[in-house]
């Protein structure tokens, strides 16, 4: 493509792991979607690793506090470009492009996007930055993508097949008490209402190990896949949470909402009150959470 921007490459994601005793190449039609969403994931990847390049970038302020930049509207542009190509009847809700109230979550086929999950540390030179492809049937995710470019990681999951990061399964850690373990977190772009938020933070730092703030939901959450962190709990939006709390879950992480999901949504597109944690601390730090109202 022009403008610095990459096609997705046609070759098929290969995974080498001990389950399965070498390279094991998926098949069917949502590990098809899955080898795609990686390709994508990894072309936009490179896309954004060459505008941060091209400095400076520029940006502007969507809903009067929320930064975008122009890097952030071509990946989108490149991502919803190739879903469109391949997959033309197939639903897409995009953190720049779309309205989550005109989508259909429980829709046949959706593919849920976020160019750059993190653009706030990629304005600032920072790494941790993702790009997130999700896809979903009926409300349920079926396949997911989080490619990290500064850092040279990729995650990803199939529904029922485990979870990976570069080729390796990944595993959530098995940290016993909620004193030893450490717990990431977000801050709201919008600052009117930190109460609340700073009541759960004082909690949760007065009972865990430690709290770390990384930038990008979606970053953290596969964190606690591969076992770094141990427990996550923000309040987010689909984009970020679909493919990443997929590959949680699939690590064998507990994936659940602090209040009941609302019925214009399902659970696994649901970014309210969310929290990701080690099975084995999950209800500690719930009650926690919910002490706190």
């Amino acid at each position: 493509m022009t403008n610095g921007q990459s096609e997705p490459s046609s070759g098929r994601w290969r995974f080498a792991g001990p389950a399965t005793g070498g390279q094991a190449e998926l098949k069917g039609p949502v590990a098809e979607r899955l080898d795609f969403a990686i390709a994508t994931a990894m072309a936009t990847g490179r896309s954004i690793v060459a505008g941060r390049g091209s400095q400076p970038v520029s940006y502007r302020y969507k809903s009067g506090h929320e930064l975008v930049s122009t890097v952030d509207e071509s990946a989108d542009a490149l991502i919803r470009g190739a879903i469109g190509r391949l997959f033309p009847t197939d639903a897409i809700l995009s953190e720049e492009t779309a309205d989550a109230r005109d989508v259909e979550f429980t829709c046949d086929r959706l593919w849920i996007v976020d160019p750059i999950d993190g653009t706030v540390n990629f304005v600032h030179g920072l790494d941790a930055v993702a790009v997130s492809i999700a896809y979903a049937e009926q409300g349920i995710v079926r396949a997911g993508v989080v490619h990290a470019p500064f850092l040279n990681d990729t995650y990803c999951a199939l529904l029922g097949d485990g979870a990976w990061r570069n080729g390796s399964r990944i595993r959530v850690s098995n940290r016993r008490e909620l004193k030893e373990a450490l717990i990431g977190t977000g801050f709201p772009h919008d600052r009117r209402e930190l109460g609340q938020l700073l009541r759960k933070l004082e909690a949760v730092l007065t009972e865990c190990r430690g709290v770390r703030r990384m930038g990008s939901p979606a970053l953290d959450i596969c964190m606690v896949a591969e076992g770094r962190l141990d427990g996550y709990y923000e309040t987010v939006f689909p984009w970020d949470v679909a493919a990443a709390s997929l590959i949680a879950r699939e690590a064998g992480a507990a994936f659940g909402h602090l209040d009941p999901v609302p019925g214009d949504t399902t659970p696994d597109l649901c970014g309210a009150d969310v929290v990701v944690a080690a099975p084995t601390i999950v209800a500690e730090l719930i009650a926690l959470l919910k002490a706190v109202g």
